[in-house]
């Protein structure tokens, strides 16, 4: 028996994949969760084999979760859930330790046989994802990039419209400073202007759109 838990923050999809899963004679949905600190509190004490995660819940963006959790609970085997089909959204969650990704709209079938496959000791890609990552442009970003907390913060209060001068001030720092991890972002996110990184800041689910 697999024992599954399943972490999204639409209640429709939540409930859609529990009744779908549950229905299956070799798995046990153990719970389900809206939240990433719902999730958290649960593994405490709730033994998982297969961990279906949302990649953008209310309270955090899950692909942060992936490291912390593999090193945790080495034995629990992640598969991320997303809209998401861009090639470095897919690439960094493998890279932190995902064992498998499927776009919310794949059919039952293929989330059941990567469910299987991954219990199995198998890596699984539904067919769209495989798609992208066979098809990825050289010019693209391989990975989302990783943000210090003040990058992040600086990126947040641009994208509320906020001048520099604006966002020293709120975020007591001096200019300079905020100049500096401006540059840091446009850099990170290869792009010419702040504005373009806000925008794949976004797009990756890093930050909310404002």
């Amino acid at each position: 028996m697999i024992k599954i838990a399943i972490t999204d923050d639409h209640p429709l999809l939540l409930e859609g994949l529990r009744n779908i899963l549950s229905n299956q004679q070799n798995l046990q949905v153990v719970d389900c969760y809206a939240s990433a600190q719902q999730l958290q509190e649960a593994l405490k004490t709730t033994e998982i084999d297969i961990l279906l995660l949302d990649i953008n819940l209310s309270d955090t963006n899950s692909i942060e979760l992936i490291k912390p959790f593999k090193k945790k609970y080495p034995d629990m085997h992640i598969i991320m859930l997303s809209v998401h089909n861009e090639y470095a959204v897919i690439n960094s969650c493998l890279e932190e330790g995902a064992s498998g990704y499927i776009q919310k709209n794949a059919s039952v079938d293929e989330i059941l046989e990567g469910i299987n496959s991954i219990f199995d000791g198998k890596k699984f890609l539904c067919s769209q994802t495989k798609n992208v990552m066979s098809k990825k442009e050289k010019d693209g970003l391989n990975t989302i990039p990783k943000l210090t907390r003040r990058e992040k913060e600086v990126l947040i209060e641009a994208a509320q419209g906020l001048t520099t001068q604006q966002i020293a001030d709120k975020l007591f720092i001096s200019t300079h400073t905020v100049d500096s991890h401006r540059k840091n972002l446009i850099e990170k996110f290869k792009t010419s202007n702040l504005s373009s990184a806000i925008t794949s800041a976004i797009e990756y689910g890093l930050i909310s759109k404002p």
